[in-house]
């Protein structure tokens, strides 16, 4: 390991251990998570911490793979990589790159478009097209300023993913300590649901929301000491974003009906102004 660790490379190995923990969970949360409690709800009713558990053991072995790829093949170009080791074939490999290639291209442009229309807008009244063409200007020149220009201003982002699921756990909190909410929800499953087979099949979907993390292996070569630092990163940051999804899943049972969190996949928390048997489903208070 320590001979791959210092393989000749023209990247600059600027990326730190928590450099590389906060991209990874910048990679992993995400607003879908928001709207995937009322999916859950439909499955397990108020269990949603069980599906949630069982996906991220499920998401740790996996990133387990990850993890003995890597610190062998600390390479830019991650599956492309390692794809192209297994097989010794181009062609493969490249075929792997280039749907990695498509991925990407296909995640900033839904991701654009949505921060020009349904974000931004709310705000500012600016054409999309205009707002989006000058986002994507925007990314690329930090990109191409380095990676740790580019992963300074993930951190910044990071913290604000954190900092709305921190607010919306601390929100039911208050809920809760003024007599709301029912915890005894927690417990309840949809009747005449069997329990293993209602939690495996929402664990399936609740483990799409760890995803993300393997675009980690794409930055490899820029990490410092990767056999080191790359598996303590992963799963600290795996375990992290586990941890919050299961606060999220555990307000969202105690605070609201299974019933009312499957009628919508928006998000939807009770107010605080108003007592819990008063409170009826209505517009978001909060938003991703």
């Amino acid at each position: 390991m320590a001979d791959t660790n210092r393989d000749p490379t023209k990247l600059r190995r600027a990326i730190t251990g928590w450099l590389l923990f906060l991209f990874i969970l910048g990679d992993v949360l995400g607003a879908g998570i928001y709207a995937l409690m009322g999916v859950l709800a439909g499955d397990v009713g108020g269990m949603l911490w069980a599906p949630i558990m069982l996906a991220l053991g499920l998401a740790l072995l996996t990133a387990g793979s990850y993890a003995e790829l890597v610190t062998k093949y600390p390479k830019a170009g991650g599956a492309a990589v390692f794809v192209e080791r297994a097989f010794q074939k181009p062609i493969v490999s490249f075929l792997i790159g280039f749907s990695m290639l498509a991925a990407g291209v296909t995640s900033a442009a839904g991701l654009t478009l949505a921060f020009a229309g349904d974000y931004l807008s709310v705000f500012i009244d600016i054409p999309p097209i205009i707002t989006a063409l000058l986002f994507l200007a925007a990314i690329g020149v930090l990109n191409a300023r380095g990676i740790r220009e580019s992963l300074r201003a993930n951190v910044v982002m990071t913290i604000i993913e954190v900092s709305g699921l921190v607010l919306v756990v601390a929100v039911v909190g208050l809920f809760v300590g003024g007599g709301g909410g029912d915890a005894s929800r927690l417990t309840a499953l949809p009747e005449g649901s069997a329990p293993a087979l209602a939690i495996l099949a929402a664990a399936i979907v609740a483990f799409y929301s760890f995803v993300g993390f393997e675009v980690s292996a794409n930055v490899a070569e820029e990490i410092r000491d990767p056999s080191r630092t790359y598996p303590r990163a992963l799963f600290g940051a795996l375990i992290a974003a586990g941890v919050m999804y299961l606060l999220v899943a555990l307000a969202s049972g105690i605070a609201l009906p299974a019933e009312e969190l499957a009628d919508t996949s928006a998000p939807c928390w009770p107010s605080l102004s108003r007592p819990a048997r008063e409170y009826r489903p209505g517009p978001s208070v909060w938003s991703p």
